[in-house]
């Protein structure tokens, strides 16, 4: 498959973020953010760190669980905690933070991430994430279907044509907020994961 990439900076951000050394990769759901993170700390030989695993680890719970036991408001309270937890102890070191598809949404976590580093927005296809959603859903006996994203699981939506037309309101929002808020725009398509590590790096000019 060819692999095609397009790099969009907004070079004000990014000229107020120079003396920070944080790498965080914003993006929708299933864009590949933990798995190239995890491929960019490689690269740096520095550490990498999933909010939604820190979420994990101070709570106790998967943050599809306290989304759906405490709502929206307790979700975001938690990923601030744990953005605020990264800042308070890593702040000034090099490091990759993978952060949760929503985060586009909670402006305190964004602004105590915003004090670390560079914002980089890896913006997928919305037919490849809609298929990697698809692919990970469940469908029980009586015809629910599971393993979705809380957003989409509290429409409880019958058929996959109700996943994917749930998935693309909320994909079109969230991609206009990101491109906004980004220091960097990589477009990435299906393509080998060391590629899009490449398409990352050239975007950084490194």
């Amino acid at each position: 498959m060819l692999w095609t990439f397009a790099i969009t900076t907004n070079i004000l951000n990014c000229m107020a973020n120079t003396t920070d050394s944080a790498y965080i990769l914003l993006g929708i759901k299933h864009s590949g953010k933990t798995t190239l993170g995890q491929m960019l700390a490689d690269r740096f030989e520095c550490a990498f760190f999933d909010t939604d695993a820190v979420i994990t680890e101070q709570t106790g719970l998967f943050p599809r669980d306290i989304y759906a036991s405490q709502g929206p408001a307790g979700f975001m309270i938690a990923e601030e905690n744990a953005c605020r937890t990264l800042a308070e102890k890593y702040t000034g070191k090099e490091l990759v933070i993978s952060t949760g598809g929503g985060i586009c949404d909670n402006a305190p976590a964004l602004n105590i991430l915003r004090s670390m580093g560079t914002f980089i927005f890896l913006e997928v296809p919305e037919n490849l994430a809609a298929d990697r959603i698809i692919r990970k859903m469940t469908k029980s006996s009586d015809g629910t279907l599971g393993n979705l994203p809380a957003y989409i699981a509290k429409k409880n939506p019958d058929t996959e044509n109700d996943v994917r037309t749930i998935f693309h309101d909320l994909y079109a929002a969230r991609t206009e907020t990101y491109r906004t808020i980004a220091d960097v725009t990589v477009k990435l398509e299906d393509a080998p994961k060391n590629l899009n590590l490449d398409n990352i790096l050239k975007a950084l000019s490194l």
